[in-house]
This record gives structure tokens, sequence and C-alpha cells, in this order.
């Protein structure tokens, strides 16, 4: 019987994950492929950071960088410009808010969690900054690992796998490994949905998403209105909220600790019925 991780320490914060818990996503970018170019100025940040506390999130997700297919790296000085003050003035108005830094930059990790923030969310897994793991290890916070085939700017040009979710699982494995080696106490991992993957790997990763539990550590799951929805339904990022929260329930169905989302109300309305199921 696994014995999996049921609580996350946020700088001294212990956050449970005995039931499973909702990750709001705040972009601040212009070019994000939902939301870019809403979150431009602080008082409406503040006020959707404030809407989504209202509706349950646990965890609010800041980052300032696009990860969209096709997206590049863009300065640290135009990242931490984009995001400092968005988490200085959200720890301002809401002390108590457990904030994330969604970022591949180490000083931009640093920075971040000085400011406030007390996780580290990066798609690369340490790939595009070799000093992440050290720095995360040095900071002693929270860390959420993800597998993507490339990078941002290539990642969709025609990936491939023998075995997806095995392939995937054992790159966590051997990640998850080395930051263990380094100290690190909490770490979430993330199979990275779109980032590196055709549709058919999502899918085949989102039914085969409970073998992941093998490592003992959470599991998030990110789907929100991307295009392995919006594909299917032939529809657009906006139309996808109802097939977000379909798959979103499969995914609690497969033992993902922590749904990263756009829409938290939805996505708690999904945990509470999913809950009353079991």
């Amino acid at each position: 019987m696994l014995s999996p991780q049921l609580t996350i320490n946020c700088k001294g914060q212990l956050i449970s994950i005995e039931k499973p818990i909702v990750m709001g996503i705040l972009n601040i970018t212009p070019d994000s492929f939902y939301d870019g170019g809403t979150n431009q100025d602080i008082v409406t940040v503040v006020k959707k950071a404030e809407q989504m506390l209202k509706d349950g999130a646990t965890i609010l997700d800041i980052g300032g960088m696009s990860s969209r297919p096709g997206a590049a790296i863009i300065s640290v000085e135009e990242e931490l410009k984009r995001v400092l003050p968005v988490i200085d003035a959200i720890v301002k108005q809401f002390p108590e808010a457990i904030l994330s830094i969604d970022t591949v930059q180490s000083v931009v990790a640093k920075a971040a969690i000085e400011s406030g923030a007390a996780l580290i969310n990066d798609i690369s897994a340490g790939k595009i900054d070799n000093n992440m793991y050290d720095t995360v290890a040095a900071l002693g916070v929270p860390y959420i690992l993800m597998h993507m085939q490339g990078t941002p700017n290539n990642m969709q040009k025609e990936p491939s796998y023998e075995s997806v979710q095995l392939e995937v699982l054992d790159f966590l494995i051997a990640e998850l490994g080395k930051l263990r080696a380094l100290g690190v106490k909490d770490v979430i991992v993330d199979p990275g949905f779109g980032f590196g993957k055709q549709l058919n790997h999502n899918y085949q990763l989102l039914k085969e998403l409970h073998i992941f539990k093998i490592m003992e550590v959470p599991i998030l799951a990110g789907l929100s209105r991307k295009s392995m929805i919006y594909k299917v339904l032939e529809c657009t990022p906006q139309e996808a909220l109802n097939g977000t929260s379909v798959l979103n329930l499969v995914a609690l169905q497969q033992g993902a600790a922590i749904l990263r989302v756009h829409d938290v109300r939805e996505a708690m309305e999904t945990i509470r019925l999913f809950e009353y199921l079991n």
C-alpha cells in the first residue's frame, strides 16, 4: 500500500492535500493562449486574485512568461518587471495567500520567493536554467516538477514517444531523485499536458495518470482550456470550460491532488461533486 504525501510545507504553513485543492492561474503576460493581456494592471490582478481566493483557490500561480507553443524565453529583467509588483500587491492585500511563481529562470524564482511567493512551478524541470534545482534546494520551498519534451518554442514540432506514460514517468522519477539528493523535501509532479505531446499522447497520459501515484508525491493536473480539449470539441479556448470540468473530474478519479485552472469556482464544484461521489 502506497503512503502518499498528505501535506505541502509552504514556508511553515502546512497545506493539506488529503482532499484535492485548486491552484488558480494568474498570467501577467500579454500573450498567453487564453488570458493573455487581461491582467495588465495591478488593480485588475488584485481583484482577480481576491475572487479566486473567495472561490476557494488554495494557491495562486503567478506567471510572467507565456509558455504557449511557439513562445520564446523572455529576459529575466522583463519577467521580474511583470511579476514582482503583482506579488508585492497580493501579499500586501492578502498576507495569508499562498503564491506560486511560474518560471523557468532561477533568478526570477529566488526574487519571487523573497518577495513572498512560497512555491516554484517550473515547466522545464531545471533544463532551461541549470541553477534551478540548486536554487530550489537553497530556498527550501516546494517545487512543481513538470515534464516537457523540448522547449515552448519547439515542443509541438512533432513530439514522439514509444510509450508516453512510461517515458514521462521514468523522466519524473529520475528528476525526483536528483531533487531528493539535493535535499528538496516537497515535490509535486505534473505530467505536462500539452507540453511536447500530441493529442493522443495527452489522452493516454490522462487515462494512465494513476501510475504516477507510485512516486508517492502529489500529482498536479493542468488541463484548463488547453488544445487537447478545444481541438476535440472543435471550439475555442473561451468555449472550453465545460470540457475542462469533464477532464478535471477524470484527473481526480485518476489520483490528481491539485487542479491548476483558470476558473476556480467551477473546479471547486468539480471537487465537491467528486468527493460526494466517493
